[in-house]
């Protein structure tokens, strides 16, 4: 998580969605940066936690950002990404089919190399509403970028943290499994989309 006092803004990390190489690229401009294992604080936290912080000490309320994939390709970039373990690390999906992290996923209690969370549960409250005032669509780039530059200037990326590629397929019965497990999140995304990649509140 990145917070910037100017312009008045911050940037929440959705794992697996290109952060890495937004923070990187932006870090020096921050006036405060999470980083390691406090990267990733979801948008509720932020509110309950951060926010309070930043307008009691420093007198700012700065509007949140935040970017959304496509459920199930956010969740191939995480077996991907995990697959590069060897089967002997919990966190490892090596040794297992994309089928199975999928429904690992969705368990209520899932294992190790399946606790991923939910990008819907991330960006909104505990009764689903949202929380970000700017939310961007991964597959819209240049919707992402031209907010950033309007209030950043100029800056460059490089990609970093890319999860190995690798061929991944889902069978019909698990992909709508997931669908109707995570209609929120597939729903919030198409919302998205619809609005050209730029949903704002």
């Amino acid at each position: 998580m990145l917070i910037f006092f100017d312009p008045s803004l911050v940037f929440l990390a959705v794992p697996k969605t290109g952060t890495t190489a937004i923070e990187l690229a932006l870090k020096g401009k921050a006036d405060i940066i999470f980083s390691k294992g406090r990267k990733h604080i979801n948008a509720q936290r932020y509110r309950n936690k951060i926010a309070p912080f930043l307008g009691d000490v420093f007198g700012q309320k700065p509007r949140t950002m935040a970017v959304m994939r496509e459920p199930l390709d956010q969740l191939s970039s995480w077996y991907r990404y995990r697959a590069r373990l060897e089967p002997s690390n919990p966190n490892s999906t090596k040794a297992i089919s994309f089928d199975q992290f999928v429904l690992d996923v969705l368990q209520d209690d899932p294992p190790q190399h399946a606790r991923v969370g939910s990008q819907f549960g991330f960006v909104t409250s505990g009764k689903g509403k949202v929380l970000v005032d700017h939310l961007f669509a991964y597959e819209r780039a240049d919707t992402l970028h031209a907010f950033l530059r309007d209030h950043f200037g100029a800056f460059s990326l490089s990609e970093t943290n890319v999860s190995p590629k690798m061929k991944v397929s889902l069978s019909a019965e698990v992909e709508a499994e997931l669908r109707r497990k995570r209609a929120d999140d597939f729903a919030l995304h198409d919302q998205i989309m619809a609005a050209q990649g730029h949903l704002s509140s």
